[in-house]
């Protein structure tokens, strides 16, 4: 047996200055544990999107989408560079303006962080920089009064554009710099330029990641977490830095996000250590609870290395954190999206130490650079439906670690889980059995003895197996509605309202289900009748499979749908379906039974079809290097791609708006190009390209190309495991087009608005 001790009594709650006594916001305060919104405790959900890699057009659909997965919080870079690429040719129109993006994100009922620089690093050429900053006699990122003199005029700039919208009543928070790691003062100096400027949050931020060391209590340190990186070298194994996000801790502190753009060395949380500690790791601050803003949504590709974390890794670290204590829960990226330009991508032309690709950012997110969610999107707004309904108890909440704890970041034996409680011993019990790379094992016979203040609870009744790939929440004396749940070991969704109202469980596959109120244990089937208890509360205990498809709506009305297709709903509720099926199947739970959802078609039309192609030029061996920097292969240049790239030809139908290429290949480098030009581009690690062909600009008379450059298989980059299995395979080199295929969705629209 497991055993956990939970009834430690939490400090008592700080309340810093910021949000409470300077930049507030009627109805928005902040204490060292958690933030707290009309007088109840809060738990935001960011999802970063960056509006100027996002065509205009689809600001809306993505923030719908975004909102969809449940998220609460927008957050984005505000990129000199991509403003004022020419000092005193500013631009804050179409894409650029960032005040009509603030107002299409308040419109969806989205928060909003502005993370202003000024420099940025996004995967940017100078971090962000325009060349003219990048090549001014100023000491960057410092309080030389030469530098400040220019960021004193980009901040006047970004706030002449926001306007009324760069003040507290629409911005929840602003993010100083990025990855500034031993600069205090500046930190300072930069709130106070931001604010000198007429912008101004209730939050002012900074990332606290490696060590940084931040001004205490002037901004809210935020944390991230990875759970695999481009930024190792390529013939490295699975970093001790990434192995950590699997685990449940109480450190926050991430030495390897960014640490080959810093000196400092990644390499120095022992390998094999801890994952609870490493040397240099920056603490809590006493004033403000642990918050995140990069909790990797999925991972840029870098030439050299390249990363493809599946939607499980993902919602693993994710899940980890939130068992861990984090009372925000902040992803990067959220929304991929495409350069507004050639020339505008970080590379080691430009001093860095990674080559990525000039325009695709499609980084693997939730919502991919087409707009279409990804297998990721449905993994993590599971958790974010459970944060939804019970974030208010859980933001509060402190962690609790097990009295035995895995050994190190290698261990896979030792069972992985925390519980969240608040002082009563009311809270959920997270067990997370999942990393990539080295898969773990069955854990076999697992039994958790949880000390409470309430005494002593024992779940399950009998000893059970844990499958790899579990990510449990299970209720720990849950009251709602009258009715108490001792505990149960099925996963914590949402509650649904009505004269009984609903908790809505979902099956951890493998496990049996068991609800227990007043001692009596019920064994439920999932997929089942509710279980009434105490004629005060139903209990619906859905099956992993439906779990997988299923859709919290948050509106006046909380609705649960199982939908295999998207859905989405407008600022007043209406729902609407995206789907390439002749009838969308969709089943919404009211009044105790599942009905059809009452949806018509009111737009396009369904379409899943081969695109035909032909070989304009067969592809020839291209050079066996490309160059390199500090032992990272650089990507090969257009020129290389001109002389040696396969070039096929697409004969693309009339489509609608809605409509994405989808590409099955293999090689190196993929080029979509629309009547001559590159609009966007991908390299190769196993994974489908997906292009949104409006957003391309293929119109009815474009010439459509697809050019692939084979990759060497003496090439020495690394790939997924299944991608570099292939590329052994190959002779020489690999260069494939599998297959191509148009997919577009017709627009259901819900006939009727419920209530």
């Amino acid at each position: 047996m497991l055993h956990l001790d939970a009834t430690a009594v939490a400090p008592d709650a700080r309340r810093p200055r910021m949000a409470n006594d300077e930049d507030a916001r009627p109805g928005l305060s902040l204490t060292s544990r958690c933030l707290v919104r009309e007088g109840r405790p809060w738990l935001p959900v960011s999802g970063e999107l960056h509006y100027t890699r996002v065509p205009r057009e689809r600001w809306t659909d993505r923030l719908r989408l975004m909102r969809a997965g449940g998220i609460t919080v927008v957050s984005t870079y505000v990129p000199w560079l991509h403003h004022e690429p020419v000092r005193g040719m500013v631009r804050f129109d179409g894409r650029y303006d960032v005040g009509a993006f603030v107002d299409a994100a308040r419109a969806e009922g989205l928060e909003v962080v502005l993370r202003i620089g000024p420099w940025v690093h996004g995967e940017m050429r100078n971090g962000g920089f325009p060349d003219w900053v990048q090549q001014a006699p100023v000491a960057h990122r410092t309080d030389d009064p030469a530098y400040l003199a220019l960021v004193r005029e980009w901040f006047a700039r970004v706030a002449g554009a926001l306007g009324s919208r760069g003040t507290p009543h629409a911005l929840l928070g602003i993010q100083l710099e990025n990855e500034l790691y031993d600069q205090p003062g500046h930190l300072r100096t930069l709130k106070s330029l931001a604010r000198e400027a007429g912008l101004a949050a209730p939050l002012w931020t900074a990332t606290a990641w490696g060590g940084a060391q931040l001004p205490d209590p002037e901004v809210l340190p935020l944390w991230g977490g990875y759970g695999d990186g481009f930024w190792v070298d390529p013939g490295r194994p699975w970093d001790p830095t990434f192995r950590a996000h699997f685990f449940f801790s109480d450190t926050w502190d991430d030495p390897g996000i960014g640490a080959d753009v810093r000196e400092a060395d990644a390499a120095a949380p022992a390998p094999t250590g801890s994952p609870d500690a490493h040397p240099h790791a920056a603490a809590l601050s006493p004033w403000f609870p642990a918050a995140t803003c990069e909790l990797g949504g999925g991972m840029a590709t870098a030439y050299h290395r390249r990363p493809r974390p599946d939607a499980l890794d993902i919602a693993a670290v994710a899940h980890a954190k939130l068992g861990s204590g984090s009372a925000w829960q902040g992803y990067y990226m959220y929304a991929g999206g495409t350069n507004p330009g050639a020339g505008l991508e970080e590379t080691q032309a430009t001093g860095y130490p990674n080559d990525m690709t000039p325009l695709g950012y499609d980084f693997h997110a939730p919502i991919g650079e087409a707009g279409r969610a990804a297998p990721s999107h449905a993994a993590l707004r599971r958790q974010h439906a459970f944060i939804a309904a019970f974030g208010d108890r859980l933001a509060p909440a402190p962690s609790y670690l097990p009295a035995v704890r895995p050994a190190g970041v290698t261990d896979s034996e030792t069972l992985r889980w925390a519980v969240r409680a608040d002082d009563r011993g009311a809270g959920f019990v997270f067990i997370g059995w999942h990393q990539p790379h080295e898969p773990l094992p069955v854990h076999r016979g697992a039994q958790l003895r949880i000390q409470t203040r309430r005494g002593p609870v024992v779940l399950p009744s009998e000893p059970v197996d844990i499958p790899p790939g579990t990510l449990a929440r299970w209720p720990l004396g849950l009251d709602i509605g009258g009715a108490a749940i001792d505990w149960a070991t099925a996963s914590a969704l949402t509650v649904l309202p009505g004269a009984v109202p609903t908790l809505v469980l979902t099956e951890d596959a493998g496990i049996p289900v068991e609800v227990v109120h007043d001692g009596v244990v019920h064994r439920v089937e999932p997929g089942g009748e509710a279980l009434r208890v105490a004629d005060a509360l139903d209990v619906l205990v859905l099956s992993a499979a439906d779990a997988a498809h299923s859709w919290v709506v948050e509106s006046d009305v909380r609705r649960l749908l199982i939908s295999h297709d998207e859905v989405t709903s407008d600022a007043a509720g209406l729902l609407s379906v995206r789907s390439a099926s002749p009838r969308p199947d969709v089943r919404e739970y009211v009044d105790g039974g599942w009905r059809a959802l009452d949806i018509g078609r009111t737009d396009g039309a369904g379409v899943t079809a081969s695109v035909p192609f032909v070989t304009v030029r067969e592809a020839t061996p291209p050079p066996a290097e490309h160059g390199s920097r500090d032992g990272r292969q650089a990507a090969p240049r257009d020129d290389v791609l001109h002389a040696h790239a396969a070039v096929y030809a697409l004969d693309v139908p009339e489509a609608t708006d809605d409509a994405v290429l989808r590409v099955r290949w293999a090689g190196d480098v993929l080029q979509l190009r629309v009547d001559g030009e590159t609009v966007t581009d991908r390299f190769w690690d196993g994974s489908e390209f997906v292009a949104n062909l409006h957003d391309a600009g293929v119109r009815p008379d474009s010439r459509v190309e697809v050019r692939l450059l084979p990759l060497r298989t003496d090439s020495g980059v690394h790939l997924p495991a299944d991608a570099a299995e292939r590329l052994a395979a190959a002779h020489t080199a690999l260069c494939a087009l599998d297959a191509v295929t148009i997919d577009q969705r017709a627009l259901w629209t819900e006939k009727e608005t419920p209530g």
